[in-house]
């Protein structure tokens, strides 16, 4: 038996807690959850770019590698970027792509066509995010991919992120 006694659990001051936020309070605070446009009821679409699947595409499981689907989407959006007037480049400005989420469906297979849909999921200060679909291009409710990237506008000297150029907002408005 030990002659040191069990040490005593501390207490603790109570805390004081806040009122409760009113209804009409907590519709008007801000959450950082927040969106900075609002939400679109329809996207806005953008292009629908046909491109077949070559041989080339496909990996050692004989079905077109996930990697290939980026340079899809990297097709689409260039084609789509030269439909915008100045094409959202100045010699200070240009985009870069921040983020890019996929999300795998189902393989496409050689041969096949396809469709690559983007759409505006979201417009905000400095930056754009492009959902984007891949189907089969002669039955667009076969989804082989799906998801978005978020593309920001940065001044290319400073890498800083910088105002969404207009042509840019009224293409996607």
């Amino acid at each position: 038996m030990s002659d040191t006694a069990a040490p005593k659990p501390r207490k603790t001051a109570a805390r004081k807690r806040k009122p409760a936020a009113t209804k009409k309070e907590a519709a008007a605070a801000p959450t950082a959850a927040e969106p900075l446009a609002a939400p679109r009821a329809e996207p806005v679409a953008l292009i629908r770019v046909p491109l077949s699947v070559r041989w080339r595409d496909l990996d050692a499981f004989n079905h077109v590698n996930n990697s290939k689907y980026l340079s899809y989407l990297e097709e689409a959006r260039l084609r789509w970027m030269l439909s915008v007037p100045g094409q959202g480049l100045d010699d200070h400005i240009a985009p870069v792509v921040a983020a890019a989420n996929l999300n795998y469906k189902r393989p496409v297979e050689w041969p096949a066509e396809v469709e690559i849909e983007l759409f505006v999921e979201r417009l905000g200060n400095t930056s754009v995010t492009i959902g984007h679909r891949i189907v089969d291009a002669r039955d667009s409710g076969v989804l082989y991919c799906d998801g978005n990237v978020v593309m920001v506008w940065i001044h290319r000297g400073t890498g800083r992120a910088a105002q969404l150029p207009e042509a840019v907002r009224l293409a996607c408005s």
